[in-house]
Protein backbone atom coordinates (compact mmCIF):
# COMPACT_ATOMS: atom_id res chain seq x y z
CA UNK A 1 0.00 0.00 0.00
CA UNK A 2 1.27 3.32 -1.01
CA UNK A 3 2.08 5.43 2.15
CA UNK A 4 1.31 9.11 2.66
CA UNK A 5 3.98 11.74 2.03
CA UNK A 6 4.66 13.72 5.58
CA UNK A 7 5.46 17.45 5.25
CA UNK A 8 8.16 18.88 7.49
CA UNK A 9 7.90 17.96 11.03
CA UNK A 10 4.37 19.42 11.82
CA UNK A 11 2.41 16.06 11.23
CA UNK A 12 0.78 17.30 8.07
CA UNK A 13 -0.66 14.83 5.42
CA UNK A 14 -0.41 15.74 1.36
CA UNK A 15 -3.17 14.37 -0.40
CA UNK A 16 -1.55 11.69 -3.09
CA UNK A 17 -1.68 12.11 -7.21
CA UNK A 18 -4.05 9.27 -6.68
CA UNK A 19 -6.89 11.98 -5.97
CA UNK A 20 -7.56 12.20 -9.80
CA UNK A 21 -9.93 10.15 -11.52
CA UNK A 22 -7.52 8.21 -13.84
CA UNK A 23 -5.72 7.55 -10.67
CA UNK A 24 -8.56 5.76 -9.55
CA UNK A 25 -9.06 4.02 -12.38
CA UNK A 26 -5.83 3.23 -12.39
CA UNK A 27 -6.10 1.55 -8.93
CA UNK A 28 -8.84 -0.83 -10.93
CA UNK A 29 -5.98 -2.57 -12.95
CA UNK A 30 -4.22 -5.57 -12.39
CA UNK A 31 -1.39 -5.89 -9.76
CA UNK A 32 2.49 -6.41 -11.20
CA UNK A 33 3.57 -9.73 -12.34
CA UNK A 34 5.78 -11.48 -9.36
CA UNK A 35 8.28 -11.92 -12.22
CA UNK A 36 9.11 -8.39 -11.27
CA UNK A 37 7.96 -6.67 -14.35
CA UNK A 38 6.43 -3.70 -14.52
CA UNK A 39 2.42 -4.04 -15.04
CA UNK A 40 0.30 -1.87 -17.02
CA UNK A 41 -0.95 -0.51 -13.45
CA UNK A 42 2.25 0.73 -12.43
CA UNK A 43 3.19 2.48 -15.63
CA UNK A 44 -0.41 4.00 -15.04
CA UNK A 45 0.41 5.31 -11.63
CA UNK A 46 3.70 6.44 -12.98
CA UNK A 47 2.23 8.79 -15.80
CA UNK A 48 -0.08 10.01 -13.46
CA UNK A 49 2.25 11.38 -11.14
CA UNK A 50 4.70 12.74 -13.99
CA UNK A 51 1.73 14.53 -15.37
CA UNK A 52 0.42 16.16 -11.64
CA UNK A 53 4.01 16.71 -11.12
CA UNK A 54 4.39 18.04 -14.32
CA UNK A 55 1.08 20.65 -13.59
CA UNK A 56 1.97 21.83 -10.25
CA UNK A 57 5.80 22.69 -11.35
CA UNK A 58 6.71 26.40 -10.22
CA UNK A 59 8.85 26.22 -13.50
CA UNK A 60 5.79 25.31 -15.80
CA UNK A 61 4.59 28.41 -14.38
CA UNK A 62 7.29 30.85 -14.77
CA UNK A 63 7.45 29.46 -18.23
CA UNK A 64 3.66 30.23 -19.01
CA UNK A 65 4.10 33.86 -17.21
CA UNK A 66 6.84 34.38 -20.25
CA UNK A 67 5.40 32.74 -22.87
CA UNK A 68 1.96 35.21 -21.82
CA UNK A 69 4.64 38.18 -21.70
CA UNK A 70 5.81 37.52 -24.66
CA UNK A 71 2.73 37.21 -26.59
CA UNK A 72 1.70 40.69 -25.05
CA UNK A 73 4.56 42.34 -26.62
CA UNK A 74 3.84 40.73 -30.23
CA UNK A 75 0.49 42.19 -29.85
CA UNK A 76 1.28 45.34 -28.71
CA UNK A 77 3.56 45.73 -32.11
CA UNK A 78 1.76 44.29 -34.46
CA UNK A 79 -1.53 46.14 -35.03
CA UNK A 80 -4.85 43.82 -33.95
CA UNK A 81 -7.89 43.54 -36.12
CA UNK A 82 -7.28 44.64 -39.66
CA UNK A 83 -3.91 45.49 -40.84
CA UNK A 84 -4.41 49.32 -41.62
CA UNK A 85 -2.99 50.02 -45.10
CA UNK A 86 -0.19 52.29 -43.73
CA UNK A 87 1.22 48.87 -41.68
CA UNK A 88 0.79 47.12 -44.81
CA UNK A 89 2.76 49.02 -47.06
CA UNK A 90 5.65 48.79 -43.98
CA UNK A 91 6.30 44.35 -44.33
CA UNK A 92 6.68 41.70 -47.39
CA UNK A 93 3.84 39.88 -48.48
CA UNK A 94 5.44 36.91 -46.86
CA UNK A 95 5.89 38.33 -43.75
CA UNK A 96 1.82 39.24 -44.53
CA UNK A 97 0.81 35.48 -44.76
CA UNK A 98 2.88 34.36 -42.40
CA UNK A 99 1.87 36.34 -39.47
CA UNK A 100 -1.92 35.92 -40.84
CA UNK A 101 -1.31 32.27 -40.02
CA UNK A 102 -0.11 32.43 -37.19
CA UNK A 103 -3.50 34.22 -36.19
CA UNK A 104 -0.95 37.63 -35.17
CA UNK A 105 -3.81 40.11 -36.38
CA UNK A 106 -6.04 38.55 -33.78
CA UNK A 107 -3.67 37.00 -31.39
CA UNK A 108 -5.61 37.43 -28.71
CA UNK A 109 -8.13 34.91 -30.17
CA UNK A 110 -6.23 32.69 -31.88
CA UNK A 111 -5.88 28.64 -30.61
CA UNK A 112 -2.57 29.09 -29.28
CA UNK A 113 -2.83 32.07 -27.03
CA UNK A 114 -6.19 30.64 -25.44
CA UNK A 115 -3.94 27.31 -25.35
CA UNK A 116 -1.39 29.10 -22.92
CA UNK A 117 -4.24 30.30 -20.86
CA UNK A 118 -5.52 26.86 -20.31
CA UNK A 119 -2.30 25.50 -19.28
CA UNK A 120 -1.45 28.48 -16.82
CA UNK A 121 -5.17 27.68 -15.50
CA UNK A 122 -4.79 23.97 -14.99
CA UNK A 123 -1.39 24.80 -13.21
CA UNK A 124 -2.65 27.74 -11.15
CA UNK A 125 -5.01 24.43 -10.02
CA UNK A 126 -2.47 22.12 -9.76
CA UNK A 127 -0.14 24.16 -7.39
CA UNK A 128 -3.76 25.51 -5.79
CA UNK A 129 -4.46 21.02 -4.53
CA UNK A 130 -0.98 20.72 -3.65
CA UNK A 131 -0.48 23.36 -1.55
CA UNK A 132 -4.18 23.32 -0.08
CA UNK A 133 -4.10 20.42 2.48
CA UNK A 134 -0.85 22.00 4.48
CA UNK A 135 -2.62 25.36 4.27
CA UNK A 136 -5.65 23.94 5.44
CA UNK A 137 -4.42 21.75 8.08
CA UNK A 138 -2.97 24.77 9.64
CA UNK A 139 -5.48 26.56 9.85
CA UNK A 140 -8.37 24.39 11.02
CA UNK A 141 -6.14 22.33 13.55
CA UNK A 142 -2.84 24.04 14.36
CA UNK A 143 -0.41 22.66 16.85
CA UNK A 144 -1.12 24.34 20.13
CA UNK A 145 1.82 22.73 21.80
CA UNK A 146 5.36 22.80 21.97
CA UNK A 147 7.59 20.41 22.44
CA UNK A 148 11.30 20.40 23.06
CA UNK A 149 11.95 18.82 19.02
CA UNK A 150 9.86 21.76 17.87
CA UNK A 151 12.19 24.06 19.46
CA UNK A 152 14.68 23.56 16.63
CA UNK A 153 12.61 23.87 13.88
CA UNK A 154 11.64 27.76 14.39
CA UNK A 155 13.67 30.55 13.42
CA UNK A 156 12.66 32.75 16.25
CA UNK A 157 12.93 30.83 19.46
CA UNK A 158 14.03 32.17 22.98
CA UNK A 159 13.63 30.98 27.00
CA UNK A 160 14.56 31.98 29.92
CA UNK A 161 14.56 30.41 33.82
CA UNK A 162 11.50 31.33 35.92
CA UNK A 163 11.46 29.66 39.13
CA UNK A 164 7.75 31.45 40.15
CA UNK A 165 5.03 28.70 40.04
CA UNK A 166 3.13 27.81 36.79
CA UNK A 167 -0.30 28.44 36.98
CA UNK A 168 0.76 31.94 38.72
CA UNK A 169 3.15 32.72 35.82
CA UNK A 170 0.55 30.68 32.83
CA UNK A 171 -2.47 33.68 33.98
CA UNK A 172 0.25 36.15 33.47
CA UNK A 173 1.53 35.44 30.13
CA UNK A 174 -2.19 34.91 28.89
CA UNK A 175 -3.12 38.49 29.91
CA UNK A 176 0.36 39.71 28.22
CA UNK A 177 -0.66 37.53 25.31
CA UNK A 178 -4.20 39.23 24.67
CA UNK A 179 -2.74 42.45 25.50
CA UNK A 180 -0.33 42.56 23.30
CA UNK A 181 -1.29 40.14 20.57
CA UNK A 182 -4.02 38.08 20.36
CA UNK A 183 -6.04 35.47 23.22
CA UNK A 184 -4.29 32.25 23.50
CA UNK A 185 -5.52 28.86 23.46
CA UNK A 186 -3.98 26.87 26.93
CA UNK A 187 -3.25 23.55 26.81
CA UNK A 188 -2.33 21.70 29.90
CA UNK A 189 0.20 18.62 29.60
CA UNK A 190 1.49 17.16 32.71
CA UNK A 191 2.82 19.93 34.68
CA UNK A 192 3.59 21.98 31.95
CA UNK A 193 1.39 24.88 30.17
CA UNK A 194 1.37 25.23 27.02
CA UNK A 195 0.31 28.67 25.18
CA UNK A 196 -0.69 28.99 21.49
CA UNK A 197 -1.47 32.36 19.80
CA UNK A 198 -2.13 33.55 16.25
CA UNK A 199 -3.15 36.61 13.71
CA UNK A 200 -4.10 36.32 10.44
CA UNK A 201 -4.26 32.71 9.78
CA UNK A 202 -6.35 33.22 6.62
CA UNK A 203 -4.11 35.63 5.28
CA UNK A 204 -2.90 32.05 3.67
CA UNK A 205 -5.54 31.96 2.02
CA UNK A 206 -4.61 34.63 -0.08
CA UNK A 207 -2.67 33.32 -2.79
CA UNK A 208 -6.10 30.58 -3.37
CA UNK A 209 -8.24 34.20 -3.76
CA UNK A 210 -5.65 35.37 -6.09
CA UNK A 211 -5.45 31.77 -8.40
CA UNK A 212 -8.81 31.83 -8.47
CA UNK A 213 -9.03 35.73 -9.42
CA UNK A 214 -6.66 34.90 -12.37
CA UNK A 215 -8.64 31.70 -13.35
CA UNK A 216 -11.82 33.90 -13.24
CA UNK A 217 -10.40 36.64 -15.89
CA UNK A 218 -9.65 33.89 -17.97
CA UNK A 219 -13.15 32.36 -17.62
CA UNK A 220 -14.28 36.06 -18.37
CA UNK A 221 -12.16 36.42 -21.66
CA UNK A 222 -13.18 33.02 -22.58
CA UNK A 223 -17.19 33.80 -22.35
CA UNK A 224 -16.45 37.20 -24.30
CA UNK A 225 -14.69 35.48 -27.15
CA UNK A 226 -16.93 32.62 -27.53
CA UNK A 227 -20.17 34.87 -27.10
CA UNK A 228 -19.78 38.06 -28.25
CA UNK A 229 -17.97 40.00 -31.19
CA UNK A 230 -16.21 42.96 -32.47
CA UNK A 231 -16.98 44.67 -35.41
CA UNK A 232 -17.71 47.86 -37.30
CA UNK A 233 -20.45 49.62 -39.17
CA UNK A 234 -20.60 52.79 -41.12
CA UNK A 235 -23.63 54.81 -41.53
CA UNK A 236 -24.95 57.44 -43.17
CA UNK A 237 -26.52 60.41 -41.81
CA UNK A 238 -30.26 59.95 -42.35
CA UNK A 239 -29.87 56.19 -42.64
CA UNK A 240 -29.77 53.28 -40.64
CA UNK A 241 -28.45 49.47 -40.05
CA UNK A 242 -29.30 46.43 -38.40
CA UNK A 243 -26.29 44.65 -39.70
CA UNK A 244 -22.10 44.67 -37.97
CA UNK A 245 -19.09 43.36 -39.67
CA UNK A 246 -17.18 41.36 -37.40
CA UNK A 247 -13.17 41.78 -37.66
CA UNK A 248 -13.35 38.33 -38.85
CA UNK A 249 -15.25 39.15 -41.99
CA UNK A 250 -18.67 37.78 -40.69
CA UNK A 251 -22.19 39.49 -40.16
CA UNK A 252 -23.84 39.79 -36.92
CA UNK A 253 -27.57 40.90 -37.03
CA UNK A 254 -28.23 43.37 -34.03
CA UNK A 255 -31.77 42.61 -33.55
CA UNK A 256 -32.66 46.40 -33.38
CA UNK A 257 -31.62 48.86 -36.06
CA UNK A 258 -29.11 51.83 -34.86
CA UNK A 259 -30.02 55.12 -37.07
CA UNK A 260 -27.57 57.97 -37.53
CA UNK A 261 -29.47 61.39 -37.09
CA UNK A 262 -26.54 63.40 -37.58
CA UNK A 263 -22.73 63.97 -37.66
CA UNK A 264 -21.23 67.30 -36.95
CA UNK A 265 -17.25 67.91 -36.74
CA UNK A 266 -15.11 70.91 -34.66
CA UNK A 267 -11.98 71.71 -35.45
CA UNK A 268 -8.43 73.09 -34.14
CA UNK A 269 -7.22 76.46 -35.60
CA UNK A 270 -4.73 74.52 -37.37
CA UNK A 271 -7.22 72.42 -38.82
CA UNK A 272 -6.98 69.12 -37.35
CA UNK A 273 -9.94 67.81 -36.08
CA UNK A 274 -11.23 68.45 -32.77
CA UNK A 275 -14.14 66.35 -31.95
CA UNK A 276 -16.60 64.40 -34.17
CA UNK A 277 -19.67 63.33 -32.75
CA UNK A 278 -22.31 61.37 -33.77
CA UNK A 279 -26.31 61.52 -32.71
CA UNK A 280 -27.85 57.88 -33.29
CA UNK A 281 -31.21 56.67 -31.97
CA UNK A 282 -31.78 53.12 -31.56
CA UNK A 283 -35.35 51.60 -33.13
CA UNK A 284 -37.46 48.37 -32.36
CA UNK A 285 -40.32 46.90 -34.36
CA UNK A 286 -40.58 50.54 -36.13
CA UNK A 287 -40.04 52.63 -33.07
CA UNK A 288 -37.62 54.36 -31.19
CA UNK A 289 -36.32 53.24 -28.01
CA UNK A 290 -33.35 55.43 -27.86
CA UNK A 291 -33.96 59.02 -28.95
CA UNK A 292 -31.03 61.11 -30.77
CA UNK A 293 -28.22 59.93 -28.00
CA UNK A 294 -25.07 61.80 -28.35
CA UNK A 295 -21.72 59.65 -29.13
CA UNK A 296 -18.39 60.87 -29.20
CA UNK A 297 -14.99 59.48 -28.40
CA UNK A 298 -14.77 57.87 -25.03
CA UNK A 299 -18.41 58.42 -24.09
CA UNK A 300 -20.23 55.39 -25.95
CA UNK A 301 -23.59 54.42 -26.46
CA UNK A 302 -24.58 50.66 -24.67
CA UNK A 303 -27.91 48.85 -25.15
CA UNK A 304 -29.14 45.37 -24.82
CA UNK A 305 -25.33 44.43 -24.12
CA UNK A 306 -23.85 46.12 -27.41
CA UNK A 307 -21.65 48.88 -27.16
CA UNK A 308 -20.84 51.59 -29.83
CA UNK A 309 -17.88 53.65 -30.09
CA UNK A 310 -17.32 56.83 -31.82
CA UNK A 311 -14.43 55.29 -33.98
CA UNK A 312 -14.18 57.35 -37.20
CA UNK A 313 -15.86 59.23 -40.19
CA UNK A 314 -16.26 59.18 -43.97
CA UNK A 315 -18.12 61.71 -46.58
CA UNK A 316 -21.19 60.05 -47.47
CA UNK A 317 -21.50 62.40 -50.20
CA UNK A 318 -19.60 64.69 -52.81
CA UNK A 319 -19.42 67.93 -50.71
CA UNK A 320 -21.50 70.73 -52.22
CA UNK A 321 -19.47 73.91 -52.16
CA UNK A 322 -22.17 77.57 -52.39
CA UNK A 323 -20.83 80.46 -53.74
CA UNK A 324 -22.09 84.09 -54.78
CA UNK A 325 -20.62 85.25 -58.18
CA UNK A 326 -20.77 88.97 -58.47
CA UNK A 327 -19.76 90.41 -62.20
CA UNK A 328 -17.22 93.05 -61.31
CA UNK A 329 -18.32 95.50 -64.28
CA UNK A 330 -22.11 95.45 -63.79
CA UNK A 331 -22.00 94.48 -60.49
CA UNK A 332 -24.54 91.38 -60.92
CA UNK A 333 -25.16 89.30 -58.50
CA UNK A 334 -25.62 84.89 -59.11
CA UNK A 335 -25.89 82.11 -56.96
CA UNK A 336 -23.83 79.24 -57.99
CA UNK A 337 -23.33 75.38 -56.35
CA UNK A 338 -20.20 73.38 -57.33
CA UNK A 339 -20.34 69.81 -56.39
CA UNK A 340 -17.26 67.69 -55.34
CA UNK A 341 -14.62 68.18 -58.06
CA UNK A 342 -16.73 68.93 -61.01
CA UNK A 343 -16.52 72.22 -62.28
CA UNK A 344 -19.65 74.82 -63.31
CA UNK A 345 -20.34 77.88 -65.54
CA UNK A 346 -20.02 81.51 -64.57
CA UNK A 347 -22.46 84.15 -65.50
CA UNK A 348 -20.91 85.96 -68.98
CA UNK A 349 -18.38 82.88 -69.61
CA UNK A 350 -16.00 81.02 -67.73
CA UNK A 351 -15.86 78.29 -64.86
CA UNK A 352 -14.95 77.66 -61.56
CA UNK A 353 -13.49 74.48 -59.99
CA UNK A 354 -12.92 73.59 -56.60
CA UNK A 355 -9.13 72.21 -55.78
CA UNK A 356 -9.23 72.27 -52.01
CA UNK A 357 -11.09 73.03 -49.02
CA UNK A 358 -10.22 74.22 -45.46
CA UNK A 359 -12.46 73.85 -42.39
CA UNK A 360 -10.25 76.16 -40.11
CA UNK A 361 -7.39 78.37 -41.93
CA UNK A 362 -6.01 80.09 -38.24
CA UNK A 363 -3.10 77.22 -38.67
CA UNK A 364 -2.14 78.73 -42.30
CA UNK A 365 -3.04 82.42 -42.01
CA UNK A 366 -2.37 83.50 -38.34
CA UNK A 367 -4.81 86.00 -37.03
CA UNK A 368 -7.56 84.67 -39.45
CA UNK A 369 -9.91 82.28 -38.54
CA UNK A 370 -12.73 80.40 -40.07
CA UNK A 371 -13.47 77.68 -43.53
CA UNK A 372 -11.72 78.65 -46.36
CA UNK A 373 -11.71 77.17 -50.36
CA UNK A 374 -8.91 77.14 -52.95
CA UNK A 375 -10.12 77.67 -56.49
CA UNK A 376 -9.59 77.61 -60.39
CA UNK A 377 -11.27 80.25 -62.46
CA UNK A 378 -11.23 79.68 -66.27
CA UNK A 379 -12.21 83.35 -67.69
CA UNK A 380 -12.92 82.53 -71.47
CA UNK A 381 -9.77 80.78 -72.58
CA UNK A 382 -7.20 82.14 -69.70
CA UNK A 383 -6.88 80.28 -66.55
CA UNK A 384 -6.62 82.40 -63.73
CA UNK A 385 -3.73 81.35 -61.14
CA UNK A 386 -5.60 79.34 -58.24
CA UNK A 387 -6.18 81.42 -55.54
CA UNK A 388 -8.22 81.01 -51.77
CA UNK A 389 -11.96 82.29 -51.16
CA UNK A 390 -12.11 82.71 -47.53
CA UNK A 391 -16.02 82.74 -46.01
CA UNK A 392 -15.41 85.30 -43.35
CA UNK A 393 -13.15 87.75 -45.53
CA UNK A 394 -15.52 89.27 -48.36
CA UNK A 395 -12.90 92.30 -48.66
CA UNK A 396 -10.28 90.52 -49.31
CA UNK A 397 -11.72 88.13 -51.51
CA UNK A 398 -12.95 91.37 -53.51
CA UNK A 399 -8.88 92.08 -54.49
CA UNK A 400 -8.51 89.24 -56.28
CA UNK A 401 -8.09 89.84 -60.15
CA UNK A 402 -10.64 88.67 -63.00
CA UNK A 403 -14.06 89.85 -64.17
CA UNK A 404 -15.66 88.02 -61.02
CA UNK A 405 -15.90 88.78 -57.11
CA UNK A 406 -16.28 85.10 -55.35
CA UNK A 407 -18.24 85.22 -52.23
CA UNK A 408 -17.28 81.58 -50.22
CA UNK A 409 -21.29 81.13 -48.48
CA UNK A 410 -20.33 77.35 -47.07
CA UNK A 411 -20.44 73.85 -47.65
CA UNK A 412 -23.15 70.86 -47.63
CA UNK A 413 -21.27 67.87 -46.66
CA UNK A 414 -22.97 64.72 -46.01
CA UNK A 415 -21.25 62.45 -43.46
CA UNK A 416 -21.02 58.62 -42.38
CA UNK A 417 -20.34 57.71 -39.42
CA UNK A 418 -17.75 54.45 -38.75
CA UNK A 419 -18.62 53.24 -35.28
CA UNK A 420 -17.01 49.95 -33.48
CA UNK A 421 -19.50 47.96 -32.17
CA UNK A 422 -18.52 45.20 -29.28
CA UNK A 423 -20.32 42.55 -27.28
CA UNK A 424 -18.78 40.86 -24.42
CA UNK A 425 -20.86 39.35 -21.80
CA UNK A 426 -17.58 38.43 -20.00
CA UNK A 427 -17.24 41.89 -18.73
CA UNK A 428 -18.85 41.37 -15.53
CA UNK A 429 -17.03 38.42 -14.50
CA UNK A 430 -13.78 40.37 -15.82
CA UNK A 431 -14.88 42.90 -13.32
CA UNK A 432 -15.71 40.52 -10.64
CA UNK A 433 -12.45 38.77 -10.94
CA UNK A 434 -10.13 41.96 -10.50
CA UNK A 435 -12.23 43.01 -7.19
CA UNK A 436 -10.67 39.04 -6.06
CA UNK A 437 -7.39 40.09 -7.94
CA UNK A 438 -7.37 43.04 -5.35
CA UNK A 439 -8.44 41.19 -2.37
CA UNK A 440 -5.92 38.11 -3.18
CA UNK A 441 -3.19 40.32 -3.82
CA UNK A 442 -4.01 42.49 -0.20
CA UNK A 443 -3.74 39.19 1.58
CA UNK A 444 -1.53 37.52 0.26
CA UNK A 445 1.66 40.12 -0.03
CA UNK A 446 0.75 42.64 2.45
CA UNK A 447 -0.54 40.31 5.70
CA UNK A 448 1.06 37.81 7.04
CA UNK A 449 0.35 34.61 9.46
CA UNK A 450 2.23 34.94 12.48
CA UNK A 451 1.92 32.48 15.25
CA UNK A 452 3.70 32.28 18.90
CA UNK A 453 3.85 29.69 21.25
CA UNK A 454 5.01 29.65 24.80
CA UNK A 455 5.47 26.47 27.08
CA UNK A 456 5.91 27.15 31.05
CA UNK A 457 7.09 23.95 33.50
CA UNK A 458 10.38 23.56 35.18
CA UNK A 459 11.58 26.37 36.02
CA UNK A 460 11.64 27.92 32.44
CA UNK A 461 9.70 29.67 30.02
CA UNK A 462 10.42 29.21 26.19
CA UNK A 463 9.02 31.18 23.54
CA UNK A 464 9.03 30.68 19.58
CA UNK A 465 6.95 32.63 16.69
CA UNK A 466 7.00 32.14 13.16
CA UNK A 467 5.58 34.14 10.42
CA UNK A 468 4.14 33.34 6.88
CA UNK A 469 5.73 36.53 5.09
CA UNK A 470 7.78 39.58 6.05
CA UNK A 471 10.30 37.79 8.51
CA UNK A 472 12.47 40.77 8.88
CA UNK A 473 9.20 42.47 10.31
CA UNK A 474 8.24 39.61 12.51
CA UNK A 475 11.73 39.25 13.66
CA UNK A 476 11.68 42.83 15.53
CA UNK A 477 8.13 42.22 16.63
CA UNK A 478 9.26 38.93 18.27
CA UNK A 479 11.86 40.39 19.88
CA UNK A 480 9.88 42.68 21.76
CA UNK A 481 7.19 40.31 22.99
CA UNK A 482 9.69 38.10 24.81
CA UNK A 483 11.16 41.40 26.26
CA UNK A 484 7.67 42.13 27.52
CA UNK A 485 6.92 38.38 28.41
CA UNK A 486 10.05 38.59 31.04
CA UNK A 487 8.67 41.69 32.73
CA UNK A 488 5.31 39.87 33.05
Amino acid sequence: MRKPLWLGSMGIRAIPPSWLRIGLLCRLLPEPDPSGSLSVKTRCNEFVTFLWRFFSSLKLTIFLLIGLAVVSIIGTVIPQGTPSPEYLQTISETKFHLYARLGFFDLYHSWWFILILYFLSLNLVACSLRRWPHDWALVRTPVTTLDVQQEHVFANVHGWPDSRASDLLERSVVDALAREFASPVVTKTDNEYHLFAQKGRFSRFGVYILHASIIIIFLGGLIGSIFGFRGFVEIAEGEASSVVTTNRGGAVDLGFTVRCDSFSLSYYNNGTPKEYRSVLSILENGSSVVEKRPVIVNDPLTYRGITFYQSGYSQAAPARYRFTVRDRASGAATRVTVTGDESVALPGGGTLLVTGYAPEIGGMYPGLNGPAVQVMVMEGNVALEPFVVMKRYPDINADRGGAHVLTFEGVDQKWRTGLQVTRDPGVPVVWAGCFFLITGIFSAFFSSHRRIWVRIGGGRVVVAGSASKNQAAFDAFFEEMVEKLKKV
